[in-house]
């Protein structure tokens, strides 16, 4: 068996059963093995398609997937989605070709060649190996695969050199044993419990780590009767309005004033960044002295807000450990809550009103959907307004890394993971160019994939923020395509929409074929404005 072969058969054993790649004459070599097996091979137009596949496939399922990719402008193509993945957490395996073993690092203007194709990776994953030895293959799969499943998630990256693809390997199939990620020492949460029990402006912080187990971060924020902060990748951990749920909303004034009042704040499984707790980008977010925090990465214990209390821990087993040393809490965390919901009025505020209307009609006609969004004005609202019933329905790239061109690719890997579950993709006109060239692919694999794309006339947000920085909005106006002929050439059905009611009307027609839904935001955000609203009337 050759080293291809193996590979492809020992993921096969590891439980993958999707890879994402084009091939290229430096991994023909990988598709000879694919030839024959279990796994699905899905060609994507562009490898950074490729990885935000891959992410939407786990975001969406929990679950990694492949990525087979070719040396050199191959895994710099992917590099965008790889570093995405890393700043969220999620699983991805990246295997990759590189040079000949006597070709690496000489410089002799090779084919594809990079000075170091493996340190240009190893800043966008956790783990970056240059295999030399066929007979470390398992070990080093090995390694990668228990990365994945023990620790923080992200990508891992394995690149095989070309004459080493074709080489014999006689080894067994990789079994990993299992490996059981770091649990909470005793005394850590004896001292967390004594903390919360004697608070009496307890405060509840949950990133995406608690979506390992919502029913432990639910019954946590109910023994402790906290108000609870959840993050854009903790979307629906608490269910759909939950009355302790603040939901993403940190950054605004009147919810810093009820983080500046609390005495005790626990934070499970969230790193604190800047585009959950502060999107006004001010600094403004700050956290009492005693702070208690649960991740299982060290690392992130001693970032952005040092604790005074850190616990190495898994996010779901740690809860389920603390829930037995707490006694029942009386802070009527509800009824500030909801005083709390009725001061932000989101949903009147002029920059998230017109967007009410976009996520009723997905309530109403996609409920149990998962919506995956890029950076767009949409998913903005939406990470203030969009409820879900459970996790894994709400994710998209305005977090972390904050790249543009992931709506489209990550929704295919989504419905590629969830078949059974409807997806909708919520892009703008400018984002959505950076990866148009994967409709093709959804209708290749004729998903029943709706795309949605508000289209506001390129990128609105940094020509606002050049606006009010007093700076000339240059740059910021690119011409678009005329979306609908160009749907329709690559197969795929399109309409505009104009009005809420005709996107009521639209996504009520079941959905078993890709279709893109282009919003004139213009025309859109004067039928939701003040003076039209309760008239259907369509421009």
């Amino acid at each position: 068996m050759s080293v291809a072969h193996w590979l492809v058969r020992a993921l096969e054993a590891l439980g993958i059963d999707t890879v994402f790649g084009i091939p290229g004459v430096h991994t023909i070599e990988l598709y000879r093995g694919l030839e024959g097996s279990r796994l699905r091979h899905v060609t994507p137009r562009h490898e950074q398609g490729a990885g935000f596949m891959a992410d939407g496939y786990a975001r969406a399922s929990g679950r990694p997937a492949a990525c087979f990719i070719i040396t050199g402008p191959g895994m710099t193509n992917i590099a965008t989605a790889m570093g995405q993945a890393l700043a969220d957490s999620v699983p991805m395996l990246v295997i990759s070709s590189v040079n000949r073993r006597a070709e690496l690092g000489m410089g002799e203007g090779r084919l594809h060649e990079l000075p170091s194709q493996q340190q240009t990776l190893s800043g966008v994953s956790l783990f970056s190996h240059t295999l030399l030895d066929p007979a470390n293959l398992p070990r080093v799969l090995t390694r990668a695969w228990t990365l994945l499943h023990t620790g923080r998630p992200g990508p891992v990256h394995i690149e095989i050199p070309r004459d080493l693809l074709d080489a014999p390997l006689d080894a067994e199939l990789p079994l990993p044993g299992r490996c059981h990620p770091p649990q909470a020492a005793t005394a850590a949460l004896d001292q967390a419990a004594a903390w919360l029990g004697a608070a009496r402006r307890p405060l509840l912080l949950l990133g995406g780590g608690a979506i390992a187990d919502p029913a432990a971060a639910r019954a946590l924020a109910e023994r402790l009767d906290a108000p609870t902060l959840t993050t854009i990748n903790a979307r629906g951990v608490m269910g759909r309005g939950h009355p302790l749920d603040l939901g993403a909303n940190a950054t605004w004034p009147e919810v810093r004033a009820l983080v500046a009042e609390a005495d005790v704040v626990l934070a499970i499984g969230t790193e604190l960044g800047e585009t959950d707790y502060d999107v006004t980008f001010d600094g403004g977010f700050t956290l009492p002295e005693r702070l208690i925090r649960i991740d299982i990465d060290p690392r992130q214990l001693c970032g952005n807000h040092l604790p005074a209390l850190g616990i190495v821990a898994e996010a779901g087993a740690a809860m389920r450990d603390l829930l037995p040393r707490l006694a029942p809490g009386a802070h009527e965390a509800a009824a500030r809550v909801a005083e709390l919901k009725a001061a932000l009025a989101l949903a009147t505020r002029p920059d998230f009103a017109p967007f009410v209307p976009l996520f009723d009609a997905l309530d109403q006609h996609r409920r149990d959907a998962v919506l995956v969004g890029d950076s767009t004005a949409p998913v903005y609202a939406g990470n203030h307004l969009a409820q879900r019933d459970a996790t894994r329905g709400w994710f998209n790239a305005s977090t972390g890394y904050g790249t543009l061109g992931y709506g489209l690719p990550a929704a295919i890997g989504a419905a590629l993971s969830c078949p059974e579950r409807p997806v909708v993709a919520l892009v703008g006109d400018g984002g959505v160019m950076f990866t148009l060239a994967e409709l093709a692919t959804a209708v290749e694999l004729a998903l029943p994939l709706t795309l949605v794309l508000w289209h506001n006339a390129g990128y609105a947000e940094i020509r606002q923020a050049m606006t009010h920085a007093g700076i000339a909005p240059l740059g910021v106006d690119p011409a678009a395509p005329a979306f609908l002929p160009l749907a329709h050439a690559f197969g795929c059905a399109a309409e505009r929409i104009f009005s809420p009611a005709a996107l009521a009307e639209a996504l009520a027609t079941p959905c078993t074929a890709p279709r893109l839904l282009e919003i004139d935001a213009a025309a859109w955000q004067t039928a939701t404005s003040p003076a039209s609203r309760g008239s259907a009337a369509t421009p």
